[in-house]
C-alpha cells in the first residue's frame, strides 16, 4: 500500500535512502530532494513509498497548482523493478491523463514505457545525462579569483536568469526560477555597476545548474569561480556537490571534469515525458 510520508518519517528516509547508495556518485537526485526539503520547505510537495520503514520504492511529487507546470518534475528512485511498475501503475500514485515529466535512472526506461503503453499514453525521452560528482572539495584546483565580486542572486535577478535559460522565458519557468533563488544556494559574479554577468543555481534535488555567463563576459574563467564556490558552499552545508550534464554537451563536461568531478560510467540519469500536447 502507497503511503505518503509525514514529517519524521522524511528524515528516518533521508538515511535510509543513503544506506541504499554508499557511494556519493550513487546517490539519487531523490536523496537530495529529501535533504533539501528536511532543512528548507519551498514549494508543496509529497514524498511517496511503497511500503514503510523498509520501502523498495520513493517518488518526489511536486504539488502541480495547474494544468500545464510543465517544470514540476516527478522524481523516482527504485531498487526493484516489479514493485516499481505496480507503484507507478496505481492512479493515486500518478494520474496518467495529465502532463507528466519524470527524472529517474536510464535502466527505468523499459518499466515506465510498458506503463505508459498499457494506460495508452505517449512517452519519450527528453534528456539523458552524466551525473557528476566532486568527491572531495579539498581537492578542487586553485583558482585566481582576484578582482571578481561573487555573490548570491535575489529577487530582482530572476526576470534575468529566466530569459537566459534554455527553457525559460514563460510563466511556470518564472516560479521555477523564483522558488531557487529564494530557498537554496546561488552564486553569481557581478559587473562594476552590480549586475550579474555570470551565475550558477541549485535545483529544488541539490544538484547544482543552470551555469550561464553573458556572452561578452565569456573567457574570463568566471564558471570556474562559481563552481569552485558554490561546492565549497554546498560542501560546508553537508549537502551533496554534483550536477547532471547532458551526454552532448561535451563543453560542460570538460569543465566539470577539469574541476575534479567524476562519474560512474555505468550511470545515467534520464528525463521522460509524457502526454506533451497537456501540457499546452
Amino acid at each position: 500500500m502507497t503511503m505518503k510520508l509525514n514529517k519524521e518519517q522524511l528524515k528516518m528516509a533521508e538515511s535510509q535512502l543513503k544506506k541504499y547508495s554508499p557511494r556519493s556518485q550513487q546517490l539519487s537526485p531523490v536523496y537530495g530532494c529529501l535533504l533539501l526539503y528536511n532543512r528548507v520547505r519551498s514549494d508543496p510537495v509529497k514524498f511517496l513509498v511503497d511500503r514503510w520503514p523498509e520501502f523498495s520504492v520513493i517518488i518526489y511529487k511536486p504539488q502541480q497548482e495547474q494544468k500545464g507546470d510543465v517544470f514540476k518534475d516527478m522524481l523516482v528512485f527504485a531498487i526493484d523493478e516489479a514493485i516499481l511498475e505496480e507503484t507507478i501503475r496505481k492512479p493515486s500514485v500518478i494520474d496518467w491523463t495529465r502532463y507528466l515529466c519524470f527524472g529517474t535512472c536510464l535502466h527505468h526506461w523499459e518499466t515506465l514505457k510498458s506503463v505508459a503503453s498499457e494506460k495508452d499514453v505517449s512517452i519519450r525521452k527528453v534528456a539523458v545525462c552524466r551525473k557528476m560528482t566532486l568527491e572531495d572539495v579539498s581537492k578542487l584546483p586553485s583558482i585566481d579569483s582576484s578582482g571578481i565580486a561573487v555573490r548570491s542572486l535575489d529577487e530582482s535577478h530572476i526576470s534575468l536568469v529566466n530569459r537566459a535559460w534554455k527553457f525559460g522565458d514563460n510563466e511556470m519557468s518564472v516560479r521555477m526560477i523564483q522558488n531557487m533563488i529564494m530557498n537554496f544556494p546561488t552564486c553569481c559574479v557581478l559587473d562594476t555597476e552590480g549586475r550579474p554577468v555570470s551565475w550558477i543555481l541549485t535545483y529544488a534535488s541539490c544538484a547544482i545548474g543552470m551555469l550561464y555567463t553573458v556572452p561578452e563576459h565569456r573567457g574570463k574563467g568566471y564558471a570556474k569561480v562559481l563552481i569552485s564556490t558554490m561546492a565549497k558552499k554546498l560542501h560546508a552545508l553537508d549537502y551533496p556537490v554534483y550536477c547532471f550534464i547532458e551526454e552532448e554537451n561535451m563543453v560542460s563536461y570538460r569543465l566539470f571534469k577539469k574541476l575534479g568531478f567524476t562519474e560512474d560510467p555505468s550511470h545515467r540519469e534520464a528525463w521522460f515525458s509524457a502526454n506533451e500536447l497537456e501540457a499546452l
